[in-house]
C-alpha cells in the first residue's frame, strides 16, 4: 500500500460506515381478545391511533363467532377452540365497534384509538 493510501484507509476504517443506520420497524403489539360464553373479554381495547396492531382472537366457545365489524370493514370466523391473527391497520383516533354476529345481543364490543 502506498504511502498516500495507508492514511486515507484509516480515516475511512476510523469514520465507520458510511450508510447511514435504517431504523427497523418493530413487529405490530399483539392484543388479546377472547371470545367465551358468546361474550368479548375485553370488551373495550385501546390502541394507539396511527400505529398497526394484531388481534390475537380466541375462541374458547364450543361453536364457532364471526367477529364483524362494519367500521373497519372486517368479517372473521372464528372456530370453536380456536386463535385467529388479524393483522388490523393503523386506526385515525376514534371508536370502532364490533359485535359476534352469531350473538349479537351479547357479543359486543369496541376498539377506542387515541
Amino acid at each position: 500500500m502506498s504511502l498516500f493510501r495507508a492514511p486515507l484507509v484509516a480515516l475511512l476504517i476510523a469514520s465507520g460506515p458510511l450508510v447511514p443506520a435504517v431504523g427497523v420497524a418493530a413487529d405490530p403489539p399483539d392484543i388479546p381478545l377472547t371470545i367465551e360464553n358468546n361474550r368479548f373479554q375485553p370488551d373495550e381495547i385501546k390502541v394507539k391511533a396511527g400505529e398497526g396492531f394484531v388481534l390475537v382472537i380466541t375462541n374458547k366457545d364450543k361453536k364457532a363467532e364471526e367477529f364483524e365489524s362494519r367500521d373497519l370493514r372486517i368479517e372473521k370466523v372464528i372456530p370453536a377452540g380456536k386463535t385467529v391473527r388479524l393483522k388490523m391497520p393503523a386506526l385515525k383516533a376514534g371508536t370502532y365497534s364490533f359485535v359476534g354476529e352469531y350473538n349479537e345481543k351479547t357479543a359486543k364490543g369496541k376498539i377506542v384509538a387515541e
